[in-house]
């Protein structure tokens, strides 16, 4: 039995990412939006003074060799991640902010579609964090992509908004703004490429404004993340 448990707990820690998005071969394709278990997520078309904080988890043997989002092949060992809405080929700076370690990943992969984890590093990469053993880490995660267009501060300046829900039905989605107007967040609806209704809440000037309330509406949204990035 305790050989058993072992196995499932084995299995658990080397596999952060259950499920993955399709393979959007790049240009315009890796930028479009897509859906994954009921939730449609908007990749940025700028990784410019991106920055978030939260989960972090590992995927490496059950996905080697196999094709990830941007097409190539899957390597364990590479200083590779997935991330929701990093635009595909970017880079970025993860530091645990348990032990200061840090490692520049690029992002070739999407997910983790896990609730409450915002990366899914390789195998190699979660090494060099020092968090295999653990399976995840509360990390740092800041975008090395087209830092010559951010202010002094690492942030960059345009609209960004919230998005806090998609809906089939328009009436259900007018809820959801009502809710949010209650709450003194004022929101917008969006009919978008995924035939749905997105309320998204916002805007705010730059992405830093965005990711900490991105924490604050968490905890009544916890499947809400940061869309935008334009002028």
């Amino acid at each position: 039995m305790r050989i058993v448990f072992a196995i499932v707990v084995a299995l658990l820690l080397t596999t952060g990412c259950s499920q993955k998005a399709p393979y959007q071969k790049g240009g315009k394709a890796g930028i479009r939006p897509y859906t994954v278990k009921g939730e449609t997520y908007y990749p940025l078309k700028s990784a410019s003074g991106f920055r978030e904080e939260g989960l972090a988890s590992w995927y490496g043997p059950g996905f080697h060799g196999k094709k990830t989002a941007s097409g190539e092949k899957f390597n364990q060992y590479a200083m590779t991640a997935a991330h929701k809405i990093l635009p595909l080929g970017s880079k970025a700076r993860v530091t645990h902010l348990g032990n200061g370690r840090s490692v520049i990943v690029r992002v070739n992969d999407r997910g983790p579609f896990a609730p409450d984890r915002v990366i899914d590093l390789s195998k190699g990469a979660a090494t060099r964090l020092g968090m295999i053993g653990s399976g995840t880490a509360r990390v740092r995660v800041q975008s090395l992509g087209d830092l010559p267009q951010a202010d002094e501060s690492g942030d960059i300046k345009g609209k960004y908004y919230i998005q806090v829900g998609a809906f089939g039905n328009r009436e259900n989605a007018q809820k959801l703004i009502g809710e949010l107007a209650r709450a003194k967040n004022k929101g917008r609806l969006i009919f978008g490429n995924n035939n749905m209704w997105n309320v998204q809440a916002g805007p705010w000037p730059d992405s830093a404004s965005a990711q900490e309330r991105l924490k604050i509406l968490r905890r009544d949204y916890p499947l809400a993340f940061v869309v935008g990035g334009g002028s």
